[in-house]
């Protein structure tokens, strides 16, 4: 993706002086060789210069490290380790840092050579709370070379969202719509997340949609648009007016995204926009989304920070949808029951007017929009890729700051199922397992928007944890609990 950061992990080794020495650099190269067999050997440097024993060392690191452009630490207990040392470096980094430690090899070395990292673990642990410094540790934090190796590999789009959000700006346009008081958007969350926010109108970017008029790149624009869409251009009269704003887009984003790197949209996209624009945004917002900048609909500023953290998290393209609509009946009799394991209260649809990447559908044509055409002439409601979104492992999630500026999250691991919508938009048929008591006790429960972001995949495990890094508490990271883990609103008696 084009819209992210690119981690590289310095992984230091420390030692306590009265353990050997041998002990950390031994397992420190063990431990690099295990990762460069099995992942890309780019995301990873071996800090060599020293292991840390003392504050000295610590600093010497720590220079090391930021001189080979690392942005992320894996602190690696070789033996017990020094735990003021250890935690000051990890205090001192600016980006991510996790914390690991060596497992003992062999029951022939439990005499000389045996680390006692298992134990210096527990007072890192310890020491990083009293600094007040967050870290991931992650479930198995213990283990030999090729165990530590997987936990840094799945730290790595932990870290890459962690350090794309501290180099985001979001930029939105106009209030949310009327009657869309749930996209609320409490900006000091965002302070928070160290996420900058640009706020503008919608008629600051009819402005500049209008300045766009005639420009030279929109033939070029219009032809990519023809080849993407390809027998799927049923509206190919609406093509350069959304090239126009394509552009207009873009260009912003490049005027105004400063001293940050990264960039999300949250766009207004209805009532007076089609009547003003002569269309809907629908189709760039996915094509934008597609290259790695979300664009959420609504103006749903924390939609799209969702959506970002997304893209992060899974490497890939996402979308923002409606908890939408139930199955019918008839449906789940026809297309689910005895084929998916499923009750009817485990499925609903998800669904936006048609603002999902083509190449996450599994087929789309350039539409209207239903929904405003029934009250607008046809002509100013095109724009919209129409069709069912191709089926397989998704995670619902959003991240949500509540009306009185507190935060709260939510993951909840299922699938699109291959069965036929027969309605419009960008549409499919979501099964999650116990989803009738999530809808209930934590969607309604907790108050969240009807917008949730969708990740192409099973990605709850890392949400989960960049959720707890940022600081979103414990009791507010929630998930589809299963029918044996009652919700602490539930009725014990229904």
């Amino acid at each position: 993706m084009e819209n992210i950061a690119k981690v590289k992990i310095g992984i230091v080794a420390v030692s306590r002086d009265c353990f050997p020495e041998s002990l950390s650099v031994g397992r420190r190269k063990a431990l690099v060789e295990a990762y460069k067999a099995k992942y890309n050997a780019e995301d990873i440097y071996e800090c060599p210069i020293c292991i840390v024993e003392s504050e000295i060392h610590m600093v010497q690191a720590l220079e090391d490290i930021k001189k080979a452009g690392c942005n992320a630490l894996c602190v690696y207990l070789g033996n017990f380790g020094p735990e003021i040392s250890e935690t000051l470096l990890a205090k001192h980094f600016d980006g991510p840092k996790m914390f690991v430690a060596a497992a003992e090899e062999t029951q022939d070395s439990l005499l000389d050579d045996r680390g006692d990292a298992y134990c210096g673990l527990l007072n890192a642990s310890y020491n990083l709370k009293l600094r007040n410094v967050r870290a991931y540790i992650p479930e198995n934090p213990v283990g030999d070379a090729e165990d530590l190796a997987v936990e840094i590999n799945a730290f790595i789009p932990i870290a890459r969202t962690l350090i794309s959000l501290a180099d985001l700006k979001i930029i939105s346009f106009g209030p949310r719509p009327m009657n869309f008081l749930a996209c609320n958007a409490p900006i000091k969350q965002l302070y928070n997340l160290g996420v900058e926010i640009e706020e503008n109108s919608e008629l600051d970017l009819f402005e500049s949609f209008n300045k766009h008029a005639g420009d030279a790149r929109i033939p070029e624009v219009v032809a990519d648009m023809e080849k993407e869409l390809g027998a799927g251009n049923k509206k190919p009269e609406i093509l350069s007016k959304l090239a126009q704003y394509e552009l207009t887009l873009l260009d912003w984003v490049e005027a105004h995204k400063g001293y940050r790197k990264y960039v999300a949209i949250a766009g207004k996209c209805w009532p007076a926009f089609q009547t003003q624009f002569g269309f809907v945004p629908c189709y760039v917002n996915s094509r934008l989304t597609g290259r790695g900048i979300p664009v959420s609909c609504e103006v749903d500023i924390y939609g799209c920070l969702s959506e970002f953290i997304g893209t992060c998290v899974s490497d890939d393209i996402v979308t923002l949808l409606d908890i939408n609509n139930s199955v019918p009946k008839d449906m789940y009799k026809e297309s689910i029951e005895g084929k998916f394991d499923y009750k009817h209260s485990d499925t609903f649809m998800g669904f936006h007017c048609g603002n999902t990447c083509s190449k996450k559908m599994a087929s789309c044509e350039m539409r209207n929009q239903k929904i405003m055409a029934r009250a607008l002439p046809v002509e100013v409601t095109n724009g919209t890729l129409e069709g069912d979104i191709a089926p397989g492992d998704i995670t619902f999630f959003r991240l949500q700051s509540t009306a009185d500026g507190l935060i709260r999250a939510y993951a909840a691991e299922g699938e699109i199922l291959p069965v036929a919508t027969r309605s419009f938009g960008g549409i499919a048929v979501f099964a999650i397992k116990e989803m009738g008591r999530f809808y209930r006790h934590i969607l309604i429960e907790k108050n969240y928007p009807h917008h949730g972001a969708v990740a192409f995949g099973h990605h709850g495990k890392a949400l989960y944890e960049v959720f707890k890094y940022i600081g979103v508490p414990i009791e507010d990271i929630n998930y589809n609990q299963p029918k044996s883990l009652p919700y602490p609103t539930e009725n014990p008696f229904a």
